[in-house]
């Protein structure tokens, strides 16, 4: 028989004002009165631990029962008052027969997977190359590890496409948070470059596995005419990572160090892989009366074409961002941290549109629609960063690309699940993280060979997606034109 969420909340519980009366009644007496200093050390240890497993339990019962929001707000409460814990289990044991369980909320598993993914790559943008400089690292060697990272992932990514359709996304889930994880706390042992670019190639590889299958399990438990909606719901999570990771890799890296960041980030993974081995083994995906439509054909149709150059241009632009961005703003005349403030900026409108009632779009428009609509607005968001010489204007077009990302971003994902039929979906989400991989190498490294300045980099790149999203309208009007033939 299954453990009841309020009943773990109550075991937990005792347990926490247990320990906090072992803590204030006998540690601190024996600190303070016969000079033991260790006491408080030890039981304070466990009391931490044991505070942490309450919290656990204090979020598990939230998301399981359906009950007011004063309850999970005591439990909190009644965890700083001593004998608090005591009074709280009385009213619990009552509640405990009055409330339903819901049930488990899977999709929430499969995005917070998703923010795990992202957020191991965003953390690694602040801290990785002055890592490796710290090790002796040149600065070619410096620059080489960054894009090892994005090349080796590509090469998992299409493992993980073509696996999770042999044997389907969970156990490449489970062996990429697992893997992932343990890549994390292999940092705590590179001394050298040598080591570093082993580890690089090792993360970089066994990161790969984890989106696609993410992605295809998403997808593959969407209903049809929810597909854009919830992808940018999904988008809602990677858009956090993306705000949430840079900032707490360079806060906790310059108050400890780069491997105990990464150390956090491995315990976020093991945590979710024991969450999936608990809830996602058990689930099963029901199958459709129906099937859903997918374009016939071979695999690789014009559909998934448009899809994967999404993809690539899609990152290829973030490369450019993340490589000319902080050049220009420097050129400028303003602080570094700008640069961040900005990246921040964007980032944060493409999550107010994936989360707000603005997401409905993407079920209502052809994602060909919105695709080019997103891909010419970052395109033209390009156009202008290299003319905007002002804290506003720079401002004013990161916000602009923000909403042109969040109309790509969801399209693209719609595009490939309704062109591709569940059995393949896997290989699709392989290939298509792949081209997101290759065009954040493509992004930085072309426009450092190139011989162009801030600005001129900008327009090539601004040109770049608007001849892409030329190419999306033209072959939209083509497959129309096609249709009304037939």
């Amino acid at each position: 028989m299954k453990a009841h969420p309020i009943r773990l909340l109550r075991i937990t519980g005792l347990f926490d004002g247990l320990s906090l009366l072992v803590l204030l009644g006998i540690a601190m007496p024996l600190k303070y009165i016969w000079g033991m200093d260790k006491a408080v050390t030890i039981v304070g240890s466990l009391h931490g631990g044991i505070f942490s497993l309450y919290g656990l339990a204090i979020l598990y019962s939230s998301l399981r029962i359906r009950w007011n929001l004063l309850w999970p707000a005591a439990a909190v409460l009644a965890a700083f008052v001593p004998f608090g814990n005591f009074v709280l289990d009385w009213q619990l044991k009552k509640a405990q027969a009055k409330y339903a369980v819901k049930p488990f909320n899977y999709a929430l598993l499969v995005y917070s997977i998703v923010f795990f993914s992202f957020f191991d790559l965003f953390a690694q943008l602040p801290v990785m190359s002055t890592f490796a400089a710290s090790i002796g690292a040149s600065s070619f060697i410096v620059g080489f590890v960054i894009g090892l990272y994005s090349l080796s992932n590509t090469f998992g990514n299409i493992l993980s496409g073509i696996m999770t359709d042999k044997i389907g996304p969970f156990k490449i889930l489970m062996a990429g948070l697992v893997l992932s994880s343990g890549a994390l706390l292999l940092y705590h042992f590179v001394e050298q470059p040598a080591w570093l670019i082993v580890v690089r190639i090792i993360h970089g590889f066994v990161a790969g596995l984890i989106v696609p299958a993410a992605f295809t399990f998403s997808a593959n438990t969407t209903v049809q005419n929810e597909q854009g909606k919830k992808v940018a719901f999904t988008g809602t999570f990677v858009g956090l990572a993306a705000i949430i990771g840079p900032a707490f890799s360079g806060i906790m890296a310059s108050k400890t160090s780069v491997p105990f960041v990464f150390t956090c980030v491995a315990m976020l993974g093991l945590a979710l892989a024991v969450l999936s081995a608990i809830f996602l083994g058990k689930y099963k995906i029901a199958k459709k009366e129906k099937e859903e439509p997918a374009a016939k054909g071979p695999f690789l149709n014009i559909a998934v074409i448009k899809a994967y150059g999404g993809a690539f241009f899609l990152m290829f632009s973030q490369g450019v961002i993340a490589y000319l961005l902080p050049l220009h703003v420097q050129s400028l005349g303003y602080d570094s941290r700008l640069s961040g403030t900005l990246m921040s900026a964007f980032g944060i409108i493409a999550v107010l549109i994936f989360a707000l009632p603005t997401n409905r779009i993407f079920d209502r428009a052809a994602p060909s629609i919105t695709m080019a609509l997103g891909i010419g607005l970052m395109g033209l968001s390009q156009l202008l960063i290299g003319q905007a010489d002002t804290t506003l204007a720079l401002y004013s077009v990161l916000g602009l690309y923000g909403v042109g990302f969040a109309f790509l971003f969801p399209s693209i994902n719609t595009m490939l699940i309704r062109a591709t039929p569940a059995q393949l979906r896997g290989k699709a989400y392989g290939y298509f993280y792949a081209f997101f991989s290759l065009g954040v190498v493509a992004g930085s490294s072309l426009l450092g060979w190139l011989p162009f300045d801030e600005s001129e980099g900008f327009l090539f790149t601004g040109a770049v997606l608007l001849s892409f999203a030329a190419f999306v309208m033209v072959s939209r009007r083509k497959e129309h034109a096609a249709a009304n033939k037939d």
